[in-house]
């Protein structure tokens, strides 16, 4: 496989912050999610890249080794280890040994081991990277993690569900509990790249985005909802439908009520998320509507009532 550069992948410079990383992969990744380009295989493949890159680069651990060690970054733990235990049994005291070019994938390799050691270097890459060179067992390594994001309606995420999403080249069922926050992140074990060498496999991330939604604002689990209402209901009281998440419902309003009031319905929110049967409550807040296009008649009533108030 040819070697990926994760900062061109994702469109950023080496030096950019993390909030630009993030930035960068939560635009592309809407961009080229596989739901929205179903006929576009390249689309899906360009969204495994990006999920790649910003697996690497989002994580500074995980950046730190890449930046030094390249695509091999995942061995720069078992690269150092041998490393000095080459060091040791050569009996050398030389410089210390660095990546050079486009990292340790890349063209070339910096100096440290000294003209005439190739044999020996190949010998350390070969004995690191699990072809056997000198007869030793390969270490497992565990499979690189994938990131992904799902997107869900209000209404959706106030519902316990399953989805099946395709996470490179491959279905997986997943039931998603009522109460998913938006930004939430779950963890799906195992169900990332497989391991190498007989290493474990890596896990799948998943991070779900809630748009806003047209009716309700929702703020932990409770949820708010602005309520019409006109003017002469407002003044002399009586009742008027308010939207919940299972429908609509009456509300009471009582005479001389203000502009901004508030009335707070007990377990008419969102589910709290994996506590079945507990909910937050529903917010109501009044707008008075001023009625328009008023006869002179009605304009003289108001007027009395003003002169009378």
């Amino acid at each position: 496989m040819a070697y990926m550069d994760y900062y061109q992948i994702l469109g950023v410079g080496r030096d950019a912050s993390q909030d630009d990383i993030k930035k960068a992969y939560r635009k592309l990744a809407r961009k080229y999610h596989p739901d929205l380009n179903p006929n576009d295989p390249k689309a899906k493949e360009k969204f495994q890249e990006i999920n790649e890159a910003n697996e690497v680069l989002s994580d500074p651990e995980k950046r730190k080794k890449y930046d030094e060690y390249g695509e091999q970054w995942k061995h720069a733990d078992e690269f150092e280890a041998q490393k000095r235990q080459y060091y040791s049994q050569a009996g050398g005291t030389g410089g210390y040994w660095q990546a050079g070019g486009t990292g340790f994938g890349g063209e070339g390799f910096g100096g440290g081991f000294g003209e005439g050691n190739e044999s020996g270097f190949s010998d350390f890459f070969e004995s690191l990277f699990g072809h056997g060179a000198r007869g030793g067992r390969a270490a497992g390594f565990r499979g690189q993690d994938y990131h992904a994001e799902l997107q869900l309606s209000l209404r959706d995420a106030a519902q316990t569900h399953k989805q099946i999403l395709n996470v490179n080249g491959k279905s997986i069922r997943i039931t998603i509990p009522a109460g998913i926050a938006d930004g939430q992140t779950i963890k799906l074990k195992g169900h990332g790249a497989p391991g190498v060498n007989g290493g474990p496999a890596g896990d799948l991330y998943i991070t779900f985005v809630i748009p806003e939604d047209a009716v309700f604002k929702r703020l932990g689990d409770d949820l708010y909802v602005d309520v019409k209402t006109d003017l002469y209901t407002a003044v002399l009281g009586g009742e008027t439908m308010v939207d919940t998440l299972d429908g609509k419902v009456k509300l009471k309003v009582k005479p001389g009520t203000q502009n901004g009031t508030k009335v707070r319905l007990k377990g008419k929110g969102f589910p709290v998320y994996k506590q079945d049967g507990q909910f937050g409550d529903l917010i109501a807040t009044f707008s008075v509507q001023i009625p328009t296009g008023l006869t002179e008649r009605q304009k003289e009533l108001f007027r009395q009532l003003q002169q009378n108030g």
